[in-house]
């Protein structure tokens, strides 16, 4: 399941705009989970975050930062979470910062795009 979620999102990376939802990252990478059912949202959550470590460790772009919470402007807190937990800032400044995830999604599209790093990370 890891491996579907992290080769969709790349693929949307590369080749659409905005982002993905929840509903559609489960429906489009066809996981059969339902997001009604409280702990296969929070495993949806656990792929996610244990996708976005790796990615972050192995020095690419957190691919995480591309799915949206349903209703939300931007990320949810466990997004934000997450990216304390990496280093990258205390996550409620993180989350008033203008334009960090405008940027993290950028550096993101903008790394899967090129097709050396596609070719040799994908």
């Amino acid at each position: 399941m890891i491996g579907r979620v992290r080769s969709h999102l790349i693929r949307f990376a590369r080749t659409q705009v905005g982002t993905t939802s929840y509903l559609n990252l489960v429906q489009e990478a066809e996981l059969g989970l339902n997001l009604d059912i409280s702990h296969e949202k929070s495993r949806l959550n656990e792929i996610l975050a244990e996708i976005s470590e790796s990615e972050y460790q192995s020095g690419r772009p957190i691919l995480s930062c591309l799915v949206k919470v349903e209703g939300s402007k931007g990320q949810g807190d466990s997004f934000y979470k997450l990216c304390e937990r990496l280093g990258l800032g205390e996550w409620r400044s993180l989350k008033q910062q203008e334009d960090f995830l405008k940027n993290i999604r950028r550096e993101c599209r903008e790394f899967w795009k090129d097709n050396s790093n596609f070719e040799k990370f994908a």
